[in-house]
């Protein structure tokens, strides 16, 4: 299963390096699933081309761009196989891979991951902003993330079809992969350079993506911002008992101009940022409320075999 945006240039290099990799497992039939998400270039002529040249392809193209989340649902609710295996069309996750995924979930484990060892091809901040996210989400939720993992793994038909019982609109995946819990395995790799095109995720998107994930599976933001207000109103009670200590001393004095801005901004700003905080949630909770689906599917390519 394999979710493109734009991908024109990858498609039939990614689709003759995994036929290769098919032809070690005789024995497994297989499908490429490619879920289209409203690409604007060529994409979806290459995607028709593919599927009239080989049966094994089939593509789903979404009504417009809906994320890759979104996109990733598609693939689950349309995929056909005994495990489906998310994968990303620049080939930095090496297809090679699969045959050990397949070989781990022979061996009894309805999930396995492709844990990335070695991250030097993407960069610095990438590498920073991934480390950074998987500690703070995994310190604030009660789900656990794998450290290193992607979306790349193979999930048993089992688990799919529990994925797709999943009621929610607003969708973090690699959050969702790991609810649903199963016994897991782990493949060790390192990740290879994209093979064509640059990432679509900008930093404000992955920044966007991580909001995300730490408000999908934990409330812990919340309870901060009441921690942080009760030890401000604690410390105003502290700071009122000094000034009536030191009028009753000194006699009464006049507090200054600047100290007494600073603090008016100070509880400002943090009124601000703890009501960001709760709308956050309150804007996730409206969303939900509408009930809207995940993604509209325009059309799909396949070969029939009434054709």
């Amino acid at each position: 299963m394999v979710p493109v945006y734009n991908e024109q240039a990858a498609l039939q290099p990614f689709v003759e390096r995994v036929i290769a990799v098919m032809a070690e497992l005789p024995d497994c039939r297989f499908e490429l699933l490619f879920v289209d998400d409203g690409s604007i270039d060529a994409t979806r002529e290459h995607l028709r081309e593919l599927v009239q040249r080989d049966r094994r392809v089939r593509a789903l193209l979404l009504s417009r761009n809906f994320g890759k989340e979104a996109a990733l649902s598609a693939g689950l609710d349309a995929a056909r196989g005994d495990a489906v295996i998310p994968l990303d069309v620049d080939l930095q996750d090496p297809p090679e891979l699969i045959v050990a995924l397949v070989a781990r979930w022979r061996e009894g484990f309805p999930v396995v991951l492709a844990r990335r060892t070695d991250r030097r091809s993407d960069t610095l901040m990438k590498r920073a902003s991934a480390n950074w996210f998987y500690r703070v989400h995994n310190r604030l939720a009660d789900v656990q993330l794998p450290d290193n993992v992607g979306d790349f793994r193979l999930l048993d038909r089992r688990v799919v079809e529990v994925l797709r019982t999943l009621p929610e609109s607003r969708r973090f995946m690699k959050g969702i992969f790991a609810w649903v819990g199963f016994k897991t395995a782990t493949v060790d790799y390192t990740r290879a350079q994209r093979e064509s095109g640059a990432s679509r995720f900008t930093p404000w998107r992955l920044w966007n993506l991580a909001l995300e994930g730490i408000t999908s599976f934990s409330t812990a933001p919340l309870r901060i911002w009441t921690y942080v207000g009760s030890a401000i109103a604690a410390l105003a009670l502290l700071y009122a008992a000094f000034i009536v200590a030191r009028v009753l001393w000194h006699g009464v004095d006049a507090p200054g101009y600047a100290s007494l801005i600073t603090v008016v901004l100070l509880l400002g700003g943090l009124q601000l940022v703890g009501l960001g905080v709760l709308g956050e949630y309150i804007g996730r909770t409206y969303l939900e409320a509408k009930r809207r689906p995940v993604y509209v599917v325009e059309t799909q390519y396949e070969q029939r075999d009434d054709a």
